[in-house]
């Protein structure tokens, strides 16, 4: 009898997990059937918000069914991040993530989500190297260089950023950090005024986007003295990365990615993985990109995932190490 019961229920499972499979095939097989929602934790105008708008027509006449761009712009990105990790996770609604997605889990302590259960990962979509810049007339130009005139006058000089806990404020910190710098953080309620303030001489460094920069440098008006990534970049081969400069490998760069709600089917997440992918070797999408400084990158779910876990851990540090205390 008790042999009897334990094949019953063997059977049961096995019938289950038929089924399952059956309708993970199925959802497969009939997604997309209504309309994709990517929502933007942001304003528009940002680097993930032009992806955003960019795949999401291409997505669109690919699979037939309208997706939409939502901006829920807050708190720095968490408004529009809670609101996909509370969404059903149908396979209809996306996170198009961004670098802050990292700074805020080791900024923030009482997130409303889970950054890492919350969460699968899609795709990465793109990436950006950052930069070191200082105005035209420091006395410097490379970075062992600023590392030495900052040195002679600890606490002294002072660097901008766009905001406390952003990607640009923690890798400033970073560099300092490594390079045992002392400086004075000067946050500003966006980017356009820590470039105008660096552009006058008023602070002395600022990390910024590599395409943010280059106009810049070009015309003169700021130098460019080191790049935050592992080797040289095409544009400006002059520049060396911190690794050459004796500092230490430092690599940080602005990304953009799409993630979904915990619980969406992993069928779902491989269907708009390969789209994606297809989408960004398209010729169109990468001169798109190309225009705009950003590097179209792609790949599998894991690889986004390793990326945010890396950042979650190298910010948390810099963050604890700096005693950086955001309110």
């Amino acid at each position: 009898m008790k042999t009897m019961n334990a094949m019953r229920s063997v059977a049961a499972l096995l019938v289950l997990l038929c089924g399952a499979m059956v309708n993970g095939s199925a959802t497969a097989q009939d997604y997309p059937s209504r309309t994709i929602r990517f929502v933007v934790p942001s304003t528009t105008g940002i680097t993930s918000d032009m992806l955003a708008r960019l795949l999401g027509p291409k997505l669109s006449q690919r699979w037939n069914v309208p997706v939409v761009v939502e901006n829920k712009a807050g708190a720095g990105g968490i408004i529009g991040a809670d609101a996909v990790a509370k969404a059903d996770p149908d396979g209809y609604t996306f996170l198009i993530a961004n670098t802050s997605f990292g700074t805020l889990a080791a900024t923030t302590p009482k997130l409303p989500y889970d950054p890492i259960r919350g969460f699968v990962p899609v795709s990465l979509l793109s990436s950006s190297v950052m930069t070191l810049v200082v105005p035209e007339k420091f006395p410097a130009s490379t970075m062992r260089e600023f590392a030495e005139v900052v040195k002679r006058q600890p606490g002294s000089m002072a660097y901008s950023s766009p905001g406390l806990g952003t990607t640009q404020h923690l890798a400033m910190e970073l560099i300092k950090q490594r390079a045992g710098l002392d400086m004075l953080h000067v946050p500003y309620k966006g980017s356009s005024g820590a470039m105008s303030d660096l552009i006058a001489g008023h602070v002395q460094a600022s990390v910024v986007a590599l395409q943010t920069a280059a106009p810049f440098v070009e015309s003169g008006r700021v130098k460019m003295i080191a790049v935050l990534g592992r080797t040289r970049v095409p544009q400006f081969p002059q520049v060396a990365p911190l690794s050459e400069a004796g500092f230490g490998e430092i690599v940080v760069e602005t990304w953009s990615g799409v993630m979904a709600p915990a619980g969406t089917p992993a069928a779902i997440v491989a269907k708009m993985n390969v789209e994606l992918e297809a989408l960004l070797a398209t010729p169109d999408v990468r001169q798109t990109l190309a225009g705009q400084g950003v590097v179209p990158v792609g790949g599998k779910p894991d690889k986004l995932e390793q990326l945010i876990r890396s950042e979650i851990r190298l910010w948390t540090d810099v963050v604890a190490k700096g005693r950086i205390v955001i309110n």
